[in-house]
């Protein structure tokens, strides 16, 4: 046999190199249970996965998040600390709805109340460290947290009193909280990883979660405007994220569940023009934060100090 035919003899008949394995779908549960498959039909109420031998049906009520075409070759989600001592984690994560979001992610938003006014905060370690604005707790020492337990499908409430006020910046407009340990006994935290801020983009979807007005867990969607909105010396992420009184202190997330930003401000009555402390600045706050340690007699830090008055002015009784 010439060694020309052999040649062709050995292409054609050669074993072919098993085609790579589909990308599947990862479908979080609770308690965290994970199914792997191809997500082949969806309805209101199912997910229909294909698992390989079966099709099984899960109800959308069990159904924590979804991540859609999960390349099986990737590395394993991760959210550990980045130091000891750092109190904040990061994550590595695929984009999901903001809805799929949600159910991710809402129950590490919490309600902030002190005397005649509230607004939001977020957890950001599972010993209970607590994250807002100091202008929600500026001239406070009775501050209380509201916690929202995800119990199945269900979520409860959970009313912390006499919180700890560990640090506070006015002027970056920062507070760090610290929920009684004897209070979250048999309570399981979900911290919420930060964003890495040199990823996010001008355009990218963002989404907030809060107590505006007082209506608890309110979620707005919107862009980035721009990362970098300077305003009275200090930088801002430009948000179209709807944002009213009781936002301040809360998440602004990108659409991997990180948190790019704590909502601050906005211009009243102007639709769009709403913003949030880059997630660089609360970083800053966090790692030099016996800087910032509150101290009752410090007058920049949890008491509100009347102005003198004016020179030559009559004082009034």
């Amino acid at each position: 046999m010439n060694l020309s035919w052999m040649a062709l003899c050995a292409l054609v008949f050669a074993p072919q190199a098993p085609e790579p394995a589909p990308h599947e779908d990862e479908i979080e549960l609770g308690g965290g249970r994970l199914v792997r498959g191809v997500i082949v039909k969806e309805t209101g109420e199912q997910l229909f996965v294909d698992l390989g031998p079966t099709i099984v049906a899960l109800p959308r009520a069990s159904v924590v998040a979804v991540r859609r075409n999960v390349d099986p070759t990737a590395p394993a989600l991760d959210e550990t600390p980045l130091a000891s001592g750092s109190l904040f984690t990061r994550a590595r994560r695929g984009e999901l709805s903001v809805r799929e979001n949600v159910e991710r992610v809402g129950s590490g938003v919490v309600l902030i109340k002190v005397p005649g006014a509230l607004g939001s905060g977020l957890v950001i370690s599972a010993e209970g460290h607590v994250l807002t604005n100091a202008h929600v707790i500026q001239g406070e020492r009775n501050v209380s947290v509201t916690l929202f337990l995800k119990q199945g499908s269900e979520l409860s409430k959970k009313q912390i009193e006499r919180v700890e006020i560990q640090a506070v910046n006015p002027y970056w407009d920062l507070a760090l909280l610290k929920l009684p340990a004897k209070e979250l006994e048999g309570v399981e935290l979900v911290p919420l990883p930060f964003a890495r801020f040199d990823e996010l983009r001008v355009g990218e979807t963002v989404f907030a979660i809060g107590n505006p007005l007082g209506l608890e867990r309110s979620v707005s969607e919107g862009i980035v405007s721009t990362k970098n909105r300077a305003n009275n010396g200090m930088l801002y992420v430009q948000t179209t994220a709807a944002v009213n009184p009781g936002n301040s202190g809360g998440p602004l997330f990108n659409l991997k569940g990180e948190v790019v930003g704590v909502v601050s401000w906005c211009y009243l009555f102007n639709e769009g023009l709403n913003f949030a402390i880059p997630i660089t600045t609360v970083e800053a706050f966090l790692q030099n934060r016996d800087a910032f340690q509150f101290d009752k007699d410090n007058p920049n830090s949890g008491h509100l100090y009347l102005a003198p008055p004016r020179k030559g002015a009559k004082s009034q009784d």
